[in-house]
């Protein structure tokens, strides 16, 4: 798998977990379940049953601060989408559609970021993937 779909997968897996704990959760419940049954309707059901167990997990999880746990279900359904788009690469337009429903700013492949830094005497570096605010005094 090339590591454009690799990154998306890892990104809408985590944006699925993210998601079943909000108001937004039925209609991204309803949303996968159709992708899925459009995609593989021989796993559906399947699917279907893990996203309402995930998302009592998740939302026992969220309310116990238990980051481990939502870290776990991260990784569970990141598999379940990498496999589904090995599975069926004509998926991901479906799934980017899907996430723009959801108001998810998740649409696009996410590029790996790679920082490599190298410090030597009294000099710093400040690395960051997104935003970072320095005050030195």
């Amino acid at each position: 798998m090339n590591p454009e779909l690799t990154s998306f997968a890892q990104t809408a897996g985590t944006t699925l977990v993210t998601l079943m704990t909000t108001e937004a959760w039925q209609h991204t419940r309803e949303g996968f379940t159709r992708l899925w049954q459009r995609l593989q309707p021989d796993r559906a059901h399947i699917v279907s049953d893990e996203l309402d167990t995930s998302r009592e997990e998740a939302l026992r999880a969220h309310s116990a601060a238990d980051q481990e746990m939502l870290h776990e279900l991260c990784l569970q359904w990141q598999g379940h989408l990498r496999r589904l788009l090995l599975a069926r690469p004509e998926a991901v337009e479906g799934l980017r559609r899907l996430l723009e429903d959801t108001g998810s700013e998740v649409v696009t492949y996410a590029a790996p970021i790679v920082q490599h830094a190298t410090a030597s005497e009294r000099a710093r570096v400040y690395q960051a993937g997104r935003d970072m605010h320095i005050t030195e005094r």
